[in-house]
């Protein structure tokens, strides 16, 4: 089995960090939960890189990842979250570009698996409006695939328990450990590998106080808006984790 991933932060593992610092992610759960499935060796890779548009996803991300050697089997997307963040959103733009690497797959041979974003925990600045433009553009997905045999969609937005507070990072924006680990156990059993969905067993907080919003909005908010009037992106710089292929041994956790 040889597994590629691309996408943004979602991809990438941002709000599943290690103690050294680095990010782990639903993506790499994935690959461990093939090859303790499987009981064979995976080999993955892991282009995706945090604030991507959808344009270098669909350009850049999926042509490096079709023309890894040997190819892939599957690759899995996402993609388009930080484009609904921002002021002129295209959709008719999006979906050419979603077609894009649907086809390309196809002609490739190579399964492809697009993922929806979790809905954003409804706490988070314009969370509103980016659940209306991503239900509308996975609407549109979902049609485009729906006669597909080698593309399918895993809609993240309609699992309802994802939106709860408990599966979110501090920034409202990416998801936690658990939140990865319940996207990995949605791919894993779309692939045909049963895995038990993890949940919360705790209640929900009742809110935060002033002082704990003004918090967020100074770590959180403040920074965002000063990269989007600067043009700057939490990528830049950045390179993939995992640029080729890299072996998961069977039976690894």
């Amino acid at each position: 089995m040889r597994y590629v991933a691309i996408g943004d932060s979602y991809t990438e593992g941002v709000g599943d960090e290690l103690e050294d610092g680095s990010v782990r992610g639903w993506a790499d759960m994935v690959a461990a939960g093939l090859a303790v499935s499987t009981g064979e060796q995976v080999h993955y890779a892991n282009l995706a890189i945090r604030g991507r548009l959808l344009e270098p996803i669909a350009t850049e991300q999926c042509d490096a990842a079709l023309s890894l050697d040997p190819a892939p089997d599957l690759m899995t997307v996402d993609g388009g979250g930080n484009d609904m963040l921002r002021p002129g959103w295209d959709m008719s733009r999006m979906m050419d570009l979603t077609r894009r690497m649907v086809d390309r797959a196809g002609d490739a041979g190579v399964r492809i698996v697009i993922l929806t974003g979790a809905a954003p925990s409804l706490q988070m600045p314009r969370a509103e409006l980016m659940l209306g433009r991503a239900r509308d553009f996975t609407d549109l997905v979902i049609d485009y695939v729906a006669d597909l045999p080698h593309a399918s969609v895993i809609d993240n937005l309609t699992d309802q328990e994802m939106r709860r507070p408990g599966y979110w990072a501090p920034d409202r924006l990416h998801l936690n450990a658990l939140g990865h680990s319940r996207v990995a156990a949605r791919v894993l059993t779309h692939l045909g590998h049963e895995t038990p969905l993890p949940s919360l067993d705790v209640p929900d907080p009742s809110g935060m106080s002033l002082v704990g919003e003004l918090r967020y909005a100074r770590q959180y908010v403040l920074p965002w808006i000063g990269r989007r009037l600067t043009g700057r992106s939490s990528g830049d710089g950045r390179v993939p984790k995992h640029a080729d292929w890299s072996p998961v041994p069977a039976g690894t956790d």
